[in-house]
């Protein structure tokens, strides 16, 4: 059985999830708040997303791969819309491939309904100049049907600055004034976190963040409430999920190109991210490490080596431990056996199990009796030396 042990171990490559410019186990390790080490190969991948095209004053771009088409000038995408007044189908029209606001018919919602997401949107108010103030190209959109995005025509046009085009309507200003001229279109990117309460207690207030054009104007702005006209709204919780409204302010703005991306929940509102709570790391880490020992219990010799070791720096586990001591022991004395004009060939797999060894000690992972062995070895043939 031992002589099998050493073939097996000398017989299989190192896994190339654990190879990094400098060898195995790279950045520093989890702890009570990370569940992932830095530069961490087990974190998982960022999925695939084929990007939007950029829109023109003649066309639309096309949205990214992921997104959820709310309006994209057909007739078809009307019916995702719905008058906000009573249900029933909407009458605002498309026009020239657009969704324009029929004045006095109501505010128009989605029947999709969700929560923090990134909001595109594109808006152009009348090119005949009518009306001042709120009374010139006025709309908005409402994210959850809770908070609105001020749409109104301020080019040359002033008027109260939480009124204005980009604002949190009755919140916050915008930043800048990056409209184009009435008649252009204007592109809208929002980014939406609606308020997040625990046991009656806020602890998060939600925020928006909004480019205009490509200009930013609200830079992480707290909901406060979710603003409104002429009163001052307070902290308070919104429904788990809400429709997009487009207002109806009794000008025939339009719209088009409209879509969202979900987002994924916050770590305080139990989704991941890289700083959880002790107890969601905890957690986190002893699913990592178990879904490690899975994949070594397939494998044989070295490579079932180091994921046994790999285990050890997201979850301590006495079998892996233990089955890691006797491989790591049997290493070291195949090692010590083979021929002085063949110990050369041996130096890659030397050197990378060192470094698993040194890591998991260096950081009180793990202490294991061949760990001085391996380290030795390494010193004695210089091979830890840069030549």
């Amino acid at each position: 059985m031992k002589t099998n042990l050493l073939i097996a171990i000398c017989a299989l490559p190192f896994p190339a999830a654990l190879l990094h410019a400098d060898g195995a186990f790279y950045g520093d390790p989890p702890d009570a708040v990370h569940p992932w080490a830095i530069h961490d190969m087990n974190r998982p991948q960022p999925p695939r997303v084929e990007p939007a095209t950029f829109s023109s004053q003649e066309k639309p771009g096309t949205p990214p791969s992921d997104a959820v088409i709310l309006f994209d000038g057909t007739d078809a995408t009307l019916g995702n819309w719905i008058s906000d007044k009573n249900g029933e189908p909407t009458k605002w029209v498309v026009k020239d491939a657009t969704l324009q606001c029929v004045p006095g018919s109501g505010y128009v919602r989605t029947k999709d309904e969700w929560a923090d997401c990134q909001l595109h949107i594109e808006w152009s108010a009348p090119s005949e100049v009518h009306g001042d103030s709120q009374g010139r190209g006025n709309s908005g959109v409402f994210l959850m049907g809770q908070v609105e995005v001020q749409v109104l025509d301020n080019h040359g046009n002033p008027t109260y600055s939480d009124g204005f085009a980009g604002s949190v309507y009755g919140v916050n200003p915008p930043m800048a004034n990056a409209l184009r001229k009435p008649g252009e279109w204007q592109f809208y990117d929002i980014i939406f976190r609606r308020p997040i309460y625990k046991d009656g207690q806020l602890v998060d207030a939600g925020y928006l963040t909004v480019f205009c054009n490509g200009v930013l104007l609200q830079d992480h702005t707290p909901l406060q409430g979710g603003g409104g006209h002429k009163a001052r709204t307070k902290d308070r919780p919104f429904p788990d999920k809400g429709p997009l409204k487009l207002q109806d302010h009794g000008n025939p703005v339009r719209y088009r190109n409209i879509w969202y991306r979900p987002l994924p929940k916050r770590a305080i509102d139990g989704g991941d991210t890289s700083v959880m709570s002790a107890e969601q790391t905890a957690a986190k880490r002893a699913e990592i490490a178990a879904s490690i020992r899975d994949k070594a219990a397939k494998m044989e010799g070295k490579e079932k080596l180091l994921h046994l070791l790999e285990s050890l720096v997201y979850a301590k586990d006495a079998g892996a431990t233990n089955e890691a001591t006797a491989m790591a022991d049997a290493f070291v004395a195949d090692v010590k056996a083979t021929p002085a004009d063949k110990i050369e060939s041996r130096k890659g797999d030397v050197t990378q199990l060192n470094n698993a060894l040194q890591y998991l000690e260096k950081w009180k992972i793990a202490d294991f009796a061949a760990t001085g062995e391996v380290l030795q070895i390494v010193k004695a043939r210089e091979w830890d030396k840069k030549k």
